[in-house]
């Protein structure tokens, strides 16, 4: 009988959780940007309302 490799296991187990981790930071950064130009698009407006 086979036995089961564990640290193959573990180590593709942290590569998942790696790669994980990686994908929600970059939705996260990718968020935080389009609501930072959201932001900058709509100061330009309350800017140009303030001085009429």
């Amino acid at each position: 009988m086979a036995h089961t490799n564990f640290k193959f296991q573990k180590r593709q187990k942290e590569l998942d959780r790696k790669k994980k981790q990686d994908e929600k930071a970059l939705r996260k950064q990718q968020k935080d940007t389009a609501d930072s130009e959201t932001e900058a698009e709509d100061q330009p407006t309350a800017d140009s309302e303030n001085e009429a």
